[in-house]
């Protein structure tokens, strides 16, 4: 393992403050100068079971995470009975005492098979305490550091004169600020993360402060039996710490998206409510400032259709969702593919089929979004690797939508939506808004008739919108003429599917090569990793590592599933001596995707389908494997709760 990247872990109860508790811990680390990377892990029910957040710190760039741990900390004994396992000797676990007498049995919330593999780690044992499982990892060179929440707490209330009962929510900051001083962390970073939590409660930050001071000094004695160490410095360039659903919506904001519909649904919900929540959105504009509509539909039909609309009357419009959301919107899909309506569609990817794995990530939308609705008809598929990504790319699906007028599927799996990552300060003017052939009034007024379908060399036809002053055309889900009317002329017909079509040939010769694959690593390696989406991250994180063991490795992202790159990935997959696709699915559906449209066959396939990310340490032990012999032709990854 990486020692250079730390990782800290805080698990409990969800609603307990787990989140709060990362997002203090992250924005300490960064206030210091430091690269990092969080991971959040829930169930799918509202409170109670078990959560947990891994948040990666690193004075150079991360971009995963590890399955092993170095500062665990907790204030309830479910998690030392899950987690225990994974911290390094060398690391430490931060927890109450009073958990120690907690029994294995006694907690409800744990499933069979992860009760079967902690008693097997007992020896064998009927039923444990937390405490016995202290025991044991201490045995292996863990630090146990016992943090007394209850009389913390009476120290607290007594100087700020309140009733410990009433200060419960300070355990989370007294968690973090007890794990950072064991790191050997600064603390003026931390009271900086704390004061930018609660910058409108200036009182209730200062309490916070208080509270994490006194957790802080009171594990200073044992910082020396802790072999890692975090220390902050100036960062090199000016960073922000984002989450991959902020990225979209602030990618959105800034390529001129005007409207959003959505129904709520894990996890897409998260970047329609960051859109209400900018103040430059919902229904705050005032004389002819811009306005921002986010509305929630009743249903995913009506979020979609309510999108349409909104394209057709000239607004740039998006919708965003998950896979069963998606599944209702086929028929929308469908009837802005036949009216080459400038759709966008950001379809968060979660664990499937039905409603699945609704707080998990997967990558199974992949062929459905490449041949989702029925019929055929032109439409673009791109994915997002990271969270910087996911900025620059919202922006671009608008761009692709206008210019080519098809609708536009942007996948973004939940293991990047729900991350959060330092990335550079995003850049909104690299990107440029490009509207395509769409008519001012004056170059309307002489089109007489205007023909909203009229037949051109490159399939795109000058577009008017929904009221606009000598643009009168028909929309109807019917094949239609070059005036919208309908018609089942065999010629027509053929001529408007050739029309529509012909797009994706035009797409593929004007989208440039860097926005459809693209390439790390070395040229002609020995090990060409292929893969898409959130593994991203992981594959970056182990190019280097590989380098050292002494295999040349590269690294394929391919970014543009429809149309595909098929001349481009060919040639590189010709340059390698082994590919090896990695997916978080259990069919391998890049893999299939390469070879329907290259005919080429990736023998070998690393997959992982338990929900749970890609990690960094996982992937090298596979990518290991899978080098050294050829005949493994499947590696799947289970490591993760």
């Amino acid at each position: 393992m990486n020692h250079k990247h730390l990782s800290w872990v805080v698990g409990g109860p969800q609603g307990s403050g787990v989140d709060s508790a990362a997002t203090i811990y992250a924005r300490a680390c960064a206030f210091g100068g430091l690269h990092v990377y969080g991971e959040r892990e829930y169930y799918s029910n509202i409170k109670g079971e078990h959560s947990y957040y891994t948040v990666m710190a690193a004075d150079e760039k991360i971009r995963s995470r590890y399955s092993k741990i170095h500062v665990l900390a907790t204030f309830e004994p479910e998690t030392i009975f899950r987690h225990s396992w994974d911290v390094l000797p060398g690391g430490a676990i931060v927890f109450d005492p009073d958990s120690r007498g907690n029994l294995l049995s006694q907690i409800p919330t744990i499933e069979k098979s992860v009760v079967r593999d902690i008693l097997q780690r007992m020896g064998g044992s009927s039923d444990c305490t937390a405490g016995d499982v202290l025991e044991r990892v201490a045995s292996k060179g863990v630090t146990v550091v016992p943090l007394s929440f209850a009389k913390l707490l009476e120290a607290v209330g007594k100087q700020i004169g309140e009733e410990p009962g009433k200060l419960t929510k300070f355990v989370n900051v007294m968690a973090v600020s007890a794990s950072l001083s064991l790191f050997g962390y600064d603390f003026p970073p931390v009271e900086r993360a704390i004061g930018s939590v609660f910058r409108s409660k200036p009182k209730v930050a200062e309490h916070n402060v208080l509270a994490a001071k006194m957790a802080y000094d009171a594990v200073e004695q044992e910082r020396p039996k802790v072999k890692f160490k975090l220390t902050a410095r100036r960062a090199e360039e000016p960073r922000l710490l984002v989450s991959g659903a902020q990225a979209v919506a602030l990618g959105k904001i800034a390529g001129g998206g005007r409207f959003q519909s959505y129904y709520p649904i894990t996890p897409a919900s998260d970047e329609s409510y960051i859109l209400e929540e900018q103040e430059a959105f919902g229904l705050k504009g005032e004389g002819d400032k811009n306005y921002y509509f986010v509305l929630q539909a009743e249903d995913e039909i009506a979020a979609v259709t309510m999108a349409i609309g909104a394209a057709l009357t000239g607004v740039r419009a998006s919708t965003a969702t998950s896979g069963p959301g998606f599944c209702l919107m086929m028929e929308g899909l469908g009837w802005s593919g036949m009216n080459e309506v400038p759709l966008v569609i950001t379809l968060y990817q979660r664990g499937g089929p039905s409603t699945g794995l609704p707080t998990r990530t997967e990558q199974g939308d992949l062929l459905f979004a490449v041949a989702a609705g029925h019929g055929e008809f032109p439409r673009i598929v791109f994915s997002s690797g990271d969270i910087e990504e996911s900025f620059y790319d919202a922006q671009k699906a608008f761009n692709y939508a206008e210019r080519f007028q098809v609708p536009v599927i942007h996948l973004v799996d939940k293991a990047v939506a729900n991350g959060t990552s330092t990335v550079r300060r995003f850049d909104a003017s690299v990107v440029k808004i490009e509207r395509g052939e769409l008519l001012t009034d004056a170059q309307l007024a002489s089109r007489k008739p205007y023909k909203r379908f009229e037949f051109t060399e490159n399939g795109i036809s000058p577009r008017a919108v929904v009221g606009q002053p000598g643009g009168v055309f028909w929309n109807t889900g019917d094949e239609h003429d070059e005036m919208g009317h309908i018609t089942e002329d065999p010629e027509l017909r053929t001529k408007m599917m050739e029309k529509r079509m012909g797009k994706l040939d035009v797409i593929a010769k004007e989208i440039p090569l860097n926005e459809k694959l693209t390439y790390f690593g070395e040229t002609n390696p020995d090990l060409l990793v292929v893969g898409w989406g959130s593994v991203k991250g992981a594959v970056l994180d182990n190019l280097e590592i590989l380098r050292e063991a002494g295999i040349r490795t590269g690294f394929l992202q391919i970014k543009m599933m429809c149309p595909f790159p098929a001349e481009e990935v060919k040639g590189i997959l010709a340059s390698a001596k082994r590919p090896v696709v990695v997916e978080c699915n259990y069919s391998g559906q890049l893999k299939k995707l390469i070879a329907q449209e290259t005919g080429i066959v990736i023998p070998q396939l690393i997959a992982k389908y338990t929900g749970r990310p890609v990690l960094c340490d996982e992937l090298l032990d596979a990518l290991k494997r899978v080098y050294s012999d050829g005949k493994v032709t499947r590696e799947v990854l289970t490591v993760g709760d």
